[in-house]
């Protein structure tokens, strides 16, 4: 009778009051007591009162709907354990005495409720999920007396709802995909036996959706599981083993399964790897307050949604790491994050989805309009991050849209003036150049996203080594750090502890192709060294053979570590992992060359730098030069000349023979640099620095008179110093730049010590201006077919010579550097071809030193003195013959072949002067007097 009359009554009183109510409590008292009386033949007379089926759903609608927000609205005070548990234990078993009704009445086609149903599925995963049943949160000793009085009362439920799963039969796919989300919940319960249960629940899923969406796949519930996992870990839910059980038991059923195991085990080790990330990035984020850790979690993140197209969560992790950076004003870093979302859109007038529109999004309605705000954004970063360049770039794509698209000339014009001072920044501003650093970390005490992995750091302005390993160490106070730089062993990364590795490596340029062979300055270049970068390098020196007491340099050999990173810097993150490592061993006459290639790299560009700012400090010149001409050092190669100019090392290496004479080459070459230098030095001296001065300019005599009698003269164009006024910043200056700066490509250098008597080349070019110097392709010339049938040879064994010896090219900033050239008789006598060596040129078109194929028998010529005032040579590669002429010196034929083919010739002849455009009005300079050179061969009749 109370039952009958009450029951009903007290429910919607329940429901209709308020939950501030003082008389609520006691409401609900009333109607936990009434269903705490009711056994289970109460529950079906009660149920067999209502007159029709449509009164029974009314009731269980309502009452589900009140148990549901009575677990989520606590009525009593949470410390009230009894009178919780209580109310739990009861609406348990009403809970379950209701869902034997929907198994029994609301189960086949023509009863089916779907609204019932999934109010009773999302009741039951509410009140296993409540907190006063997490049994794991409470002491040892409460746990233990709630299970004794209570038990787990979860487990009861949980096994309850996979039973109700399992029984919807083909209505199952109506449940798909909005029950993934509560299920998930179920599982990820830290309950062993709950999970074991319930897991298998996905796979069922999977099947059904197979079976029966007509697809033939399963996405509805791959994409929704993927969204409520990551809802789910960031609140904090899920843990390591739920990760291991999840992949086990899916691959377990999957593997059973004829059509799903492919597919099926994807999906398990996709899930399995997502887990991954998002726990190491809850971890982080909860535990670690590093920011550079949470951006590498929250990559990690973005990476895997990035692959799956989810842009939705992609977008939102996006500007997490945005913020992330702004906070620690990595600005170029932000910028980047910025450009993946606005690369997701058009510049069209489609409507933006909402997923594209973040929480801090612009009040904007179309794609065009969100990609211009972002770019604004992006460019403003770009700018604060000195990264003028990309700025640039962006500000050239918005502009077209201004201009062809919405015609916004206001805007345009603020964008242009905008790109203007980018332009003038490059130039002017002061930009220094990060440095880079190989961080490894080894050992198991790292987190998995670190462990046994090599990155490469981008630094901060002005940060050094020693400063980055300290930041690195505040981080990892456990650390080791590890003094070898080789890579460690087993044992090391096996180990429980941590070990930090930490070195400094040195980009490898890639210089954009527009930008070779041309005068490019050296503010533009200076971006490229350390920008738009994912090569790196590491060399460590190490000895091979018994060591020279006498000469160090002869067993001295190079390891070169090529580090290749996964992205390009900069990006969106600081460091990137390394994904592929290269070792090469650099022989010790290999190590010479390039020792000589950066010094004399160093020396132009120290003068280049002088040469235009004269307001410079003298000091880091003089600095420069000391070190180069003391006697001390004697140019830091008399050690090479001990180690690979005897004729024992000869005799030992003869595969050396080409590059020892390319080292002998860059000695040589290093001498007008040297005499440019000093001439600069010289201008800005002090009266302090006046001894000193004088001190460089007596050493630097007596070295280049031994270089150029040892090695030969190369001289450099006077003019090469001159300032164009025309252009601000447009230096040309004899500048070489390093092998990072000059072409990837490979040259084959020839070798010049060849016996006469049996290696003259019947080939050889007779005649002055074909004698196969590099300077001669610099200009359009007349056709000679003669000249071009003859050097057919040449050019095949040039091309075959190139895998036998790998040099890299010389360059020079619009710059050629000739050697002086004595006119002879008789070019053209068939016996003076025959006797002509082979002579190795430097097969560049803006880099031609000359050598002497045999030790000068005379005093070499001299450079001649650099007269600011001469007129300018012309040495451009794009620069046509029309208006230049040579004076007293005919037109030379054509090349024989293409400066980038023509690595041997046979020819001692010295190269002319270059053709000088003639001016208005100006007199062309006479032709140079004939003088007798120590570097011509002592062959007969050369003299």
């Amino acid at each position: 009778m109370i039952m009958e009359r009450l029951l009903r009554r007290i429910n919607r009183t329940v429901i209709g009051m308020s939950r501030q109510s003082p008389h609520i409590g006691s409401f609900v008292a009333c109607m936990i007591a009434i269903l705490r009386q009711m056994d289970d033949n109460h529950y079906s007379h009660y149920i067999s009162t209502f007159k029709t089926r449509q009164d029974i759903t009314d009731f269980l609608m309502e009452t589900f709907i009140m148990f549901k927000d009575l677990i989520g609205k606590n009525v009593y005070a949470k410390d009230w354990m009894v009178m919780n548990m209580t109310q739990s234990r009861v609406f348990l078993r009403a809970i379950n005495q209701f869902a034997e009704v929907l198994t029994r009445v609301f189960m086949d086609q023509a009863s089916f409720e779907l609204q019932l149903w999934n109010n009773y599925f999302h009741l039951a995963v509410a009140f296993l999920t409540h907190e006063s049943l997490q049994l794991e949160t409470f002491s040892q000793a409460k746990r233990n007396k709630i299970v004794k009085k209570y038990g787990d009362m979860r487990k009861e439920i949980g096994f309850r709802i996979r039973d109700m799963w399992y029984n919807l039969g083909p209505h199952k796919i109506k449940f798909i995909p909005s029950m993934v989300g509560p299920i998930l919940e179920v599982t990820l319960t830290p309950e062993v036996e709950l999970r074991k249960a319930t897991i298998p629940i996905f796979f069922d899923m999977m099947q059904c959706e197979f079976n029966f969406s007509g697809n033939g796949n399963f996405h509805m519930f791959e994409n929704e599981l993927i969204t409520k996992l990551d809802q789910e870990v960031e609140g904090g839910r899920g843990d390591e083993q739920y990760k291991v059980l999840l992949e086990k038991l899916l691959l377990e059923h999957c593997r059973k399964h004829k059509y799903l195991s492919s597919s099926g085990e994807v999906f398990a080790f996709l899930v399995s790897s997502l887990l991954e990330n998002l726990l190491d990035y809850r971890t982080i984020v909860m535990h670690d307050e590093s920011k550079e850790n949470r951006m590498s979690c929250t990559v990690n993140v973005l990476n895997f949604y990035k692959e799956k197209k989810r842009e939705d969560i992609y977008i939102r992790y996006l500007y997490k790491l945005r913020d992330l950076h702004r906070d620690c004003e990595n600005y170029t870093e932000a910028a980047y994050t910025l450009l993946l979302h606005a690369e997701l859109l058009q510049w069209s007038d489609k409507p933006c989805v909402p997923h594209l529109l973040q929480r801090d999004s612009y009040y904007v309605y179309t794609q065009q309009e969100l990609k211009e705000k972002l770019y604004q954004e992006i460019i403003s970063y770009f700018d604060k991050g000195k990264m003028w360049e990309k700025a640039i770039k962006l500000s050239k794509e918005l502009a077209e849209t201004y201009e062809s698209k919405v015609f916004d000339y206001e805007g345009l014009g603020d964008l242009l003036k905008k790109r203007a001072s980018f332009y003038e920044n490059i130039i002017k501003a002061m930009r220094p150049q990060p440095e880079y650093f190989a961080v490894g970390y080894y050992g198991q005490g790292f987190p998995s996203f670190l462990r046994n992995k090599i990155f490469i750091y981008r630094g901060k302005e002005y940060e050094r080594r020693e400063d980055f390993s300290l930041r690195l160490l505040t981080q990892f106070p456990n650390a080791e750090r590890m003094t070898s730089t080789t890579s460690p062993g087993e044992d090391i990364k096996s180990s429980p502890k941590q070990y930090m590795q930490c070195f400094t490596v040195k980009p490898v340029m890639s210089l954009p192709p527009s930008y070779k062979d041309k005068p490019v300055p050296e503010q533009i270049l200076n971006y490229y060294r350390a920008n738009e970068v994912q090569q790196f390098r590491y060399s460590r020196p190490f000895r091979k053979g018994e060591k020279d007491p006498d000469n160090e340099f002869a067993t001295m050999w190079i390891e070169r570590t090529t580090y290749t990173t996964a992205y390009t810097f900069p990006g969106i993150l600081k460091w990137f992992e390394v994904k592929q490592i290269s070792t090469e061993e650099i022989s010790p006459l290999e190590n010479a060359i390039e020792t000589m290639e950066l010094t004399n790299e160093r020396i132009s560009n120290c003068v280049q730098q002088h040469a235009w700012d004269r307001s410079l400090s003298v000091h880091p010149l003089s600095m420069l030069l000391s070190g180069i001409v003391d006697p001390a050092v004697m140019g830091g190669f008399s050690n090479y000349e001990k180690a690979f100019f005897t004729e024992k090392y000869l005799q030992e290496h003869p595969e050396d023979q080409e590059k020892v004479e390319l080292l002998k080459r860059l000695i040589a070459l290093q001498m007008p640099l040297l005499t440019e230098g000093i001439r600069i030095h010289g201008e800005k001296l002090t009266e302090q620095l006046k001894p000193l001065h004088d001190r460089l300019s007596s050493c630097f005599r007596e070295l280049k008179d031994k270089v150029e009698k040892l090695y030969g003269v190369i001289t450099l164009p006077p003019n090469l110093t001159e300032r164009k006024q025309s252009r601000t910043g447009s230096i040309v200056l004899p500048y070489i730049m390093s092998s990072t700066l000059r072409r990837l490509s490979i040259t084959s250098v020839t070798s010049s010590v060849i016996s006469t008597s049996s290696n003259s080349s019947d080939n050889a070019p007779s005649r002055p201006g074909s004698d196969g110097s590099v300077l001669e392709p610099l200009f359009e010339r007349r056709a000679s077919s003669g000249a071009r049938v003859e050097d057919l040879p040449l050019k095949e064994d040039s091309e075959n010579r190139i895998s036998k010896f790998k040099r890299k090219d010389w360059s020079l900033s619009k710059s050629q550097v000739i050697a002086e050239k004595a006119p002879e008789p008789d070019m053209t006598s068939p016996a003076r071809k025959a006797q002509r060596p082979k002579s190795l040129q430097l097969v560049d078109n803006r880099l031609t030193p000359f050598h002497s194929s045999s030790p000068p028998q005379s005093t070499p010529l001299s450079p001649p003195p650099l007269t600011p005032k001469a007129t300018r040579t012309l040495s451009s590669p794009s620069l046509q013959a029309d208006g230049l002429t040579t004076p007293s010196v005919p037109p030379p034929p054509p090349p024989k072949s293409k400066p980038y083919e023509s690595s041997q010739r046979n020819s001692t002849e010295i190269a002319p002067p270059l053709p000088v455009r003639r001016e208005a009005k100006v007199p062309p300079p006479p032709p140079p007097k004939a003088r007798k050179s120590g570097l011509l061969s002592s062959e007969p009749g050369s003299q």
